[in-house]
């Protein structure tokens, strides 16, 4: 797990600071607080911080941690970080072990925020087998040297952004009830047009012919995605669910056989992500590289909200496979 004790030093030093300008200021954001104006929200990932602002509706102070771009498996935490949430009444994360910085990061800010796992009551899904019954966890364990465990990216099936929704609904309403109505009024507009979403995606997938329909990426990171629409996540280039994993020749070569017998059209890769032992397995397939957003949303166009950027995404798998 990440540590960040190199950064207590300074962040001491900014926290001390924080604290005391909040101590001044007449907007007071601890839980109990009777004068406080606005609750004050910290949110891990851009896709967590575009939900809460749908359902927060502008009402509540929102902070992301990640900035647009940035990749949550190998995110460093900052001393404004540990400021941002020594001041939040909640903390809206994504579970799963996405956030693997987040521990050290609670401890060393010493807040009381309610922490909110806003992918709570999603059915988890591991590690696709894509050894070909081959090998067990044990050895792959060893190979990528992470311990076996839930694949986090749930956010590429909206029904999963539904349960979201409802739980974000939820804790603000806890948080905040003067203005429950608010939230579940805005929750429920955002839920609908997650289910426009969805119904569009299915259309969209209807186009690709059955036998297109797998999936090569750049680590294991679609299968909510391929179990909710029909597809096969057939390999990986890290058969990790953390870019920060390794991967082996053996397990390469594996790919490209897998990549030729099953005539794979596309790999596709993370922007945020380097792609070159993609492009060596590409050369070697003769098959295209399809860049899509998998960690993060961006500043503005093409994915700066959460429907854009799976409208992005599902268009661009859509016409690579078709």
């Amino acid at each position: 797990m990440l540590r960040i004790n190199k950064y207590f030093l300074l962040a001491g030093i900014i926290l001390a600071m924080g604290i005391a300008l909040a101590a001044c200021s007449p907007i007071e954001n601890r839980p109990g607080t009777e004068d406080r104006e606005r609750l004050e929200i910290v949110a891990t990932t851009t896709f967590i911080g575009d939900v809460v602002g749908q359902v927060a509706g502008g009402i509540p102070e929102i902070t992301v941690l990640l900035e647009p771009g940035q990749n949550p498996h190998s995110y460093q935490p900052t001393p404004q970080d540990l400021v941002n949430i020594s001041r939040a009444d909640a903390i809206f994360v994504n579970g799963l072990n996405l956030e693997e910085f987040l521990d050290d990061l609670l401890d060393g800010s010493g807040t009381e925020a309610k922490v909110v796992v806003v992918s709570e009551g999603i059915q988890p899904l591991g590690l696709p087998d894509q050894t070909g019954g081959e090998g067990d966890d044990d050895e792959l364990e060893e190979d990528h040297g992470q311990e076996i465990g839930y694949d986090p990216h749930v956010w590429f099936d909206p029904n999963n952004t539904f349960i979201w929704t409802e739980n974000i609904v939820n804790a603000l309403a806890r948080l905040d009830p003067a203005h429950a109505a608010d939230y579940q009024a805005n929750g429920q507009a955002f839920q609908e047009d997650l289910l426009a979403l969805d119904s569009w995606i299915r259309a969209e997938v209807n186009r690709i012919p059955e036998g297109n329909r797998e999936l090569v990426t750049d680590h294991t990171s679609l299968s909510y995605f391929a179990q909710q629409y029909g597809f096969r996540q057939i390999g990986a280039v890290i058969p990790a669910l953390t870019t920060e994993a390794e991967t082996s020749g053996q397990e390469l070569a594996g790919l490209i056989d897998t990549i030729r017998e099953n005539q794979v059209r596309a790999i596709f890769v993370g922007i945020d992500f380097d792609p070159t032992l993609a492009q060596r397995v590409a050369e070697e397939t003769g098959v295209d590289l399809i860049p899509l957003y998998f960690g993060s949303l961006t500043a503005g166009e093409p994915a700066g909200t959460y429907l854009d950027f799976m409208r992005f995404d599902v268009s661009a798998i859509v016409e690579a496979l078709q």
